[in-house]
Order: structure tokens, then C-alpha cells, then sequence
């Protein structure tokens, strides 16, 4: 998405999804203090849940393109836990920071496999000692979807990028298992939604 210069960019899905998924941060984040949000797309999400949890520095991050749009939502709220995004492509130069919490909605299905990969493999040189990583978004489970409507999206997604697609639970696990984290939590989410907790 490419915003005019007076337009912020706008998704209704995170308007959506923000409250169900700012209940499960208000207990997976609950100690933590330093978080990194790949993928943070619009904006909405950071400032939702940086302006409910100020306990909580809310680093965004984002790919180059989508940094403008980004950064309105972030002036306008002008939140003191929210500070300026980062240029971030997984597959190239990550902040140089520690960070005890990390948090990714809906980029699973977006990234090809191999940045999926490429994430995984570069979350231990940003993660702190007991760090908490929490994945919204939709997966599928032994090969299979979990609903029509999550397969219906799964073409719609490949049709417009045939790198994009909805992922294995089991092998983003396996991914997880060897950045040395482990699953504390497979929770239901709403449409078809789930929250992977996992823990360093």
C-alpha cells in the first residue's frame, strides 16, 4: 500500500482483531518491558497496544515501502512507548538491540517460506535471555486447513503471489524448536485465527 502524502494508510482487519488479540497480550506480555513488532504494516496495531500497555517500549518495525504510512499512525498518536519505526527485511540487517518480547500478526502467509525461514533463524541475536515471541494469524494443521474460508484465503493469497500461503503449524514449530524456543501456548483465536506462544 502506497499512502498520499494526506492519506494514512487503513486495514479493517486490524480494527477487527485488535481488542482479541490485546486480551492475550495483556497476559503473555505481562512482564515483559521491550518489544519488537515485525511486520508492523499500517500502524494500528502499535499504537492499540502501546497506548493499552505503556508498561511496554513498542518498537515498530517495517519493510522500507511501507514506512511512511507507518509513521503517520505513529505521529498522530505521539505516544511516548512508541519511538520511530525501524527498517526491517528479514532477510537482511536486523537493529542491533535485545528485546525481551516480539511480536508478528498476519506476516506468516505474506513472507515467501524462505524469509520465513530467514526470521526464525535471525530471532536468537535479538532475543534476551527468556524472551516471549507471540504469532497472530491463521495455520493450518497436519496439511490441512482448519475451515473452508481459511482455504478459500489460501487461494486468494497464491493467486495474487504464488510465494504467499497459509503455513504448517508443525513446521513453523520446528522452526521455533531450532531458534531454541518452545510452545507455552496454541490458543484459538476469533475467524479462524490462532496465537502461537512461544518462549526462549
Amino acid at each position: 500500500m502506497n499512502p498520499s502524502l494526506t492519506e494514512k494508510p487503513f486495514a479493517p482487519s486490524c480494527e477487527r482483531n485488535r481488542d482479541v488479540i490485546l486480551e492475550r497480550l495483556r497476559v503473555h506480555f505481562a512482564g515483559r518491558r521491550q518489544v519488537l513488532e515485525i511486520g508492523s504494516g499500517t500502524g494500528q496495531h502499535a499504537v492499540h497496544f502501546a497506548a493499552a500497555l505503556p508498561h511496554l517500549q513498542w518498537q515498530c518495525s517495517e519493510r522500507a515501502e511501507a514506512l511512511p504510512g507507518l509513521r503517520m499512525w505513529l505521529d498522530e498518536a505521539a505516544l511516548p512507548n512508541a519511538p520511530p519505526p525501524l527498517e526491517l527485511d528479514v532477510c537482511g540487517r536486523w537493529p542491533v538491540a535485545h528485546f525481551d518480547a516480539v511480536f508478528t500478526a498476519n506476516t506468516l502467509h505474506i513472507m515467501a517460506w524462505h524469509e520465513v525461514e530467514k526470521m526464525f533463524a535471525a530471532l536468537p541475536a535479538v532475543l534476551a535471555p527468556s524472551a516471549t515471541l507471540v504469532i497472530y494469524g491463521p495455520f493450518n494443521y497436519g496439511g490441512r486447513f482448519t475451515s473452508d474460508s481459511n482455504a478459500a484465503f489460501d487461494r486468494s493469497l497464491r493467486e495474487g503471489a504464488p510465494h504467499r500461503g497459509i503455513r504448517d503449524f508443525e513446521t513453523v514449530e520446528a522452526l521455533a524448536r531450532l531458534a531454541g524456543l518452545s510452545l507455552l501456548a496454541d490458543e484459538e483465536m476469533p475467524a479462524n485465527n490462532r496465537c502461537l506462544v512461544f518462549a526462549r
